[in-house]
Formats: C-alpha cells, sequence, structure tokens
C-alpha cells in the first residue's frame, strides 16, 4: 500500500471508497448528493489529497452502507469492499 492509499483516520481507505462506488455504479456525483458533500471533497479525498474529518468519512460511508456496500476491514487479509449480503426471504430460490 503506497502512500496515497493509507488509512484515512483508521477507518476506510480511498481505494474502498473508489471500490464501492464501481461495485454499486455511482458516480462522484451520485456520492455527493447521497452523502450532502460536495463532489469536489469526494474527489480530493479519493486522490488522498486531503485527511477528512470523522464526520465526512461518516457521511460517505453511511451513503455506500445504505446503497448496500459493506466495508471489510484490513485485519491482515487486505481492507476492501463487497456487496451486503440480502435479507430478503427469497434468497435462497434456485
Amino acid at each position: 500500500m503506497d502512500a496515497r492509499e493509507k488509512v484515512i483516520n483508521n477507518d476506510i481507505i480511498p481505494a474502498q471508497i473508489r471500490a464501492a462506488r464501481a461495485l454499486i455504479g455511482l458516480t462522484q456525483d451520485d456520492l455527493a448528493s447521497a452523502s450532502g458533500l460536495p463532489k469536489r471533497t469526494i474527489a480530493r479525498i479519493e486522490l488522498a489529497e486531503v485527511a477528512p474529518r470523522q464526520s465526512t468519512l461518516s457521511a460517505i460511508r453511511t451513503a455506500l452502507e445504505t446503497a448496500g456496500v459493506e466495508f471489510i476491514a484490513e485485519n491482515g487479509g487486505g481492507a476492501g469492499v463487497r456487496l451486503r449480503k440480502s435479507t430478503g426471504e427469497n434468497d435462497d430460490t434456485e
């Protein structure tokens, strides 16, 4: 992991935000709208140009988790993201 991908505030890394958006097909504009943050802020965080406030990261994380992303902690295997498993009744059909 290079310096640009370091953990932000011991929470999530820029690559996780980019990957989460890609996984669910959100643009930076979409994430900005969902999180209530300016697009420029999203872009600067994803480029690791800034160390955002915890409240900013929380807004991003909440927006992405609400959209169906689950963040995976580093814990030795590398940080990542995945789609959250649906809890619908028809999950095990066919």
